[in-house]
């Protein structure tokens, strides 16, 4: 780690690359109106002055206007990566010379550099968490609990993370209360269903070039990210089969116009599999055993677990090679399946990860509520909140304004039905 009189402290892979990363950010940034206002908001009325912000997400460009934001506010940003391989690493270098952020992220770390990465941030000793995936609620709970109480609250952006925090509420662990940003309505319904289901798109093609139309695709999960995915390679002419646990889920899917499959029947049928479940394992030995030659295989979910690659590599036995940039081939007893982006998200380890004008609301959501946890955060105890629903409408309502977009209002005839049991037929 370093630091000098001009920066902060940091671990990235070159400085040199600020320039081009300051270009990128400024770029996204016309793509992120909302952002935009609550960060002139921010720099008049200082909500988060003092207050040290430790921040655990992916380094792009969408995450470099979130984090002048909370700058803006009067905040102390200290961010680590989210993923290994998320980590756009000309960003990095713009957030530490020329926005003064302090930030330890480099595209492709290990394992042990990750983790190095985390604890730096832990060792800031930060007033609020904000996490995509929960790791960095996980570090302090686990290596770092001395600074639980230092800690007022924290934010997670994905489903994943907010999987987890409900585990630890659950079981009494959590010691600090956490607002899921992911479960607002502005959040999952617009980052998860359009922005993964064009990113992910965009990241296998940039990874395979294959043809997606007339192509047999499997979706493993049909929450909000695997529709996305699902609605966007059907538009593309693909055959969609859908792979559920969840009989709701398993029947909106067929009644969306795709198949319903086991991931044993999936297995045989496809051609493209992409898991988006937040769970482990989705495709196992007995899948991979099953597919065809030159099967491919991608996650949009938040870690790697998805597929089974212990087994993968297994069943390889070394017969492992880079065929394309982010695509791995493996060998299995003359059969060959490809995985790209060794498995980790696809849409940021062979993208750019999701459009900015979708980021916009997300990061809208993350900024608001951590104002909200800094004024509030006396009155929460420690579970796991919602994002509060005017913090919902005032997102929308700021999104809608900076497209040109107008709504009629109710009459107050309309305002006294809707509110009177009295009407009927």
């Amino acid at each position: 780690m370093t630091a000098s009189a001009t920066s902060p402290s940091h671990d990235v892979t070159d400085l040199g690359l600020a320039a081009r990363g300051t270009r990128r950010v400024e770029w996204a940034e016309r793509e992120m109106p909302v952002l935009r206002l609550i960060r002139e908001r921010f720099e008049r009325e200082q909500p988060l002055a003092g207050i040290r912000i430790g921040a655990c997400l992916h380094v792009t460009t969408e995450t470099a206007n979130l984090a002048r934001t909370l700058q803006a506010g009067g905040a102390e940003v200290h961010l680590a990566a989210s993923n290994p391989i998320s980590t756009q690493d000309d960003v990095a270098a713009a957030l530490v010379a020329e926005y003064g952020i302090a930030v330890y992220a480099r595209r492709g770390e290990d394992r042990d550099i990750y983790y190095s990465h985390l604890r730096s941030v832990a060792d800031t000793r930060p007033a609020v968490t904000m996490d995509d995936g929960c790791d960095l609620v996980s570090l302090l709970h686990s290596e770092r609990r001395e600074i639980l109480p230092d800690v007022l609250a924290g934010t997670e952006e994905t489903t994943t993370g907010v999987i987890r925090l409900r585990a630890m509420a659950a079981d009494r662990a959590l010691a600090y209360p956490v607002v899921a940003v992911n479960e607002a309505l502005t959040k999952h319904l617009f980052d998860n269903r359009y922005g993964t289901g064009q990113s992910t798109i965009d990241g296998i093609l940039r990874a395979t070039n294959v043809l997606l139309a007339g192509r047999k695709v499997v979706i493993a999960g049909y929450g909000w990210v695997g529709r996305g995915i699902a609605s966007r390679m059907d538009g593309l002419g693909a055959h969609v089969a859908v792979v559920e646990v969840d009989p709701v889920r398993a029947l909106e899917a067929l009644m969306d116009g795709f198949r319903v499959l086991t991931a044993g029947e999936a297995a045989a049928w496809g051609e493209l599999f992409v898991t988006a479940t937040g769970n482990v394992n989705v495709f196992r030995r007995e899948h991979f055993a099953a597919m065809k030659d030159g099967a491919i295989m991608a996650n949009s979910g938040h870690f790697d677990a998805e597929l089974d690659l212990k087994a993968l590599r297994e069943m390889a036995e070394g017969h492992v090679r880079d065929v394309r940039d982010n695509v791995q081939e493996f060998d299995i007893g003359g059969k060959r399946l490809n995985l790209i982006a060794q498995g980790r998200l696809v849409n940021l380890g062979a993208a750019e990860g999701h459009p900015a004008a979708v980021m916009d609301m997300s990061f809208a959501n993350q900024a608001l509520s951590v104002e909200y946890i800094v004024r509030h955060h006396t009155e929460l105890e420690p579970q796991v909140y919602v994002v509060p629903e005017a913090i919902d409408a005032e997102v929308a309502r700021l999104k809608l304004a900076a497209m040109g977009i107008t709504l009629d209002e109710m009459t107050p005839e309309q305002r006294e039905y809707v509110s009177s049991w009295q009407h009927g037929t």
